[in-house]
């Protein structure tokens, strides 16, 4: 098959949307596909071109405009140019607004297949904005296809159209993501190490990801506060905290607290990011509102004790005090309380990080993934 792959981010970009297209071009390609992968860029001036290959996807970014529409019109004008030049048999669109609206008019002018793919925020927040309200309608209603990683993002797009929406989880690398020793040279290096008393090491809560107000930065940050109280323990962010009122949040809470060990590595490649999790006693994600996020099944596939919010996709990974913990949303008191609880109790937390891999191993495979995006494809009659 030659496909026509749209999303608004792709790797290297920072967030679970590149990193989920990305990991579907990579897929896709090792199978023997010929992936085309178009997506806008603020790097580049508008009207600029450039493909380059990564792994066995050609990209090609092109220079975003200050205005969306022309933004738009420029994407639309180039996967038309493209099949002109060599036919492709499918057009997928990750996130609905823009790469859903443009995949899905691409494929009804050109009269080939169109799949649409709901991603998170798409559908839980774009969808309200009035300026992207017919753009997420007309994907919904008009491709031939649509995806989403969770059962409860499924239904909210059912409340919007009444048709069928596939659901594929998100796949993990279970062979790059799983248990390891701890990297003591990393946690040194990251200052997780008391030097004084290395024999007293301090528990490490993590999270993995931009942290923001979405993810549950204020029920972060003041659970581990309450937690810090009680035992010794430090806050490993590894990625960074958005710029803005986010990031104002943050650093009050630093001012006010300043005798709290709070490490923020900012971006790390992907690649790296297993030894980083090698160093976390329980991983913590208490999202507001989330798709499925990568981290979490990231994190499960380590081994980690997994405490998160049941939200989104969270709730088709984690199996409550089974292969994880759930905490109710924006309840830092039970958080300190649920990450309390699981740091008393290693054994505890041994029993839960090996059905946390069980789950991964079993459910969330990069080879189940990929199966079931070809399956839709061969629904459309899309010959492989």
């Amino acid at each position: 098959m030659k496909i026509a792959l749209l999303s608004e981010k792709y790797t290297p970009d920072i967030g679970g949307l590149a990193i989920s297209t990305g990991r579907l071009g990579d897929s896709l390609s090792a199978a023997g596909h010929d992936v085309r992968l178009f997506a806008p860029s603020s790097n580049l001036p508008p009207a600029i071109k450039q493909t380059l290959r990564s792994g066995g996807v050609h990209v090609t970014r092109f220079g975003a405009h200050k205005r969306v529409d022309d933004t738009l019109v420029d994407w639309f004008e180039l996967i038309v140019e493209e099949h002109k030049r060599e036919s492709f048999d499918l057009i997928h669109a990750y996130f609905l607004p823009m790469a859903g609206f443009v995949g899905t008019y691409a494929g009804k002018y050109l009269g080939i297949p169109s799949v649409v793919s709901i991603r998170g925020n798409d559908i839980e927040r774009a969808a309200f904005d009035p300026s992207k309200f017919s753009h997420v309608m007309y994907a919904l209603q008009n491709a031939n296809a649509v995806t989403t990683n969770a059962s409860e993002l499924a239904k909210k797009a059912k409340a919007f159209i009444d048709r069928d929406i596939h659901i594929i989880p998100n796949g993990i690398d279970t062979d790059k993501f799983k248990p390891m020793e701890r990297n003591n040279i990393l946690a040194e290096a990251l200052g997780l190490v008391d030097e004084k008393k290395k024999e007293e090491r301090r528990f490490v809560i993590g999270f993995v990801g931009e942290l923001r107000e979405k993810k549950g930065l204020a029920t972060l940050l003041f659970g581990y506060a309450q937690l810090a109280k009680i035992m010794p323990a430090s806050l490993l962010v590894v990625g960074e905290i958005r710029e803005g009122e986010d990031k104002k949040v943050f650093e009050e809470f630093k001012s006010t607290h300043p005798k709290l060990p709070i490490t923020v590595t900012g971006h790390v490649p992907h690649k790296d990011l297993p030894a980083y999790y090698s160093l976390m006693d329980v991983f913590v994600h208490p999202s507001l509102r989330d798709g499925m996020p990568n981290a979490v099944l990231e994190a499960m596939a380590c081994g980690k004790t997994v405490i998160a919010t049941p939200v989104g996709g969270v709730l088709d990974i984690v199996e409550d005090d089974v292969n994880g913990f759930f905490v109710n949303v924006n309840d830092a008191q039970e958080l300190a309380e649920k990450m309390a609880v699981a740091l008393n109790q290693p054994e505890k937390r041994e029993t839960i990080g090996r059905a946390a891999r069980e789950a991964a191993l079993n459910r969330f495979t990069l080879e189940k993934e990929l199966l079931a995006n070809i399956h839709i494809y061969a629904s459309l009659g899309v010959k492989s």
